[in-house]
């Protein structure tokens, strides 16, 4: 039997995989200007580590991989490989500035817990990989 997927004739228009916030775009296309890299975004991933399993990173990329996901909002490039967008789906991105300075941050509606710092998480349906998961944040 073979799964088929109906064409949406709602007219609803189905919600981005990943946004960004009216902030984190404005501070986004900041320093995508000055990148010096011609139709560069802003690479959203994840990778194993951090205090509570999976960490966050994000990076300035000028290069589309096969098998990205591209989602073009207020202004901003945002790329997401194939195997972070599930543990991404539904996130925004966003600038968020503190007394220790500021910086960008992931707001992941498939994180269960997360680390004090923000920059770690995990989900109901993973595991931290071994050797990972306890302790403090000084494992970034």
């Amino acid at each position: 039997m073979t799964a088929t997927s109906l064409p949406d004739t709602s007219g609803a228009t189905p919600a981005p995989d990943i946004t960004i916030s009216e902030f984190g775009a404005q501070k986004a296309n900041s320093i995508l200007a000055s990148s010096g890299k011609e139709n560069a975004g802003v690479r959203v991933f994840i990778k194993s580590g951090g205090c509570s399993g999976y960490q966050y990173g994000m990076a300035i990329d000028d290069r589309e991989l096969d098998g990205d996901t591209i989602v073009y909002d207020r202004g901003v490039k945002l790329l997401v490989d194939h195997m972070s967008l599930p543990l991404l789906r539904g996130s925004e991105v966003d600038f968020v500035e503190n007394m220790m300075g500021g910086g960008f941050t992931v707001h992941n509606p498939n994180a269960t817990s997360s680390c004090g710092c923000g920059h770690s998480f995990r989900t109901d349906s993973s595991q931290a990989p071994d050797g990972e998961g306890s302790g403090g944040c000084a494992s970034h």
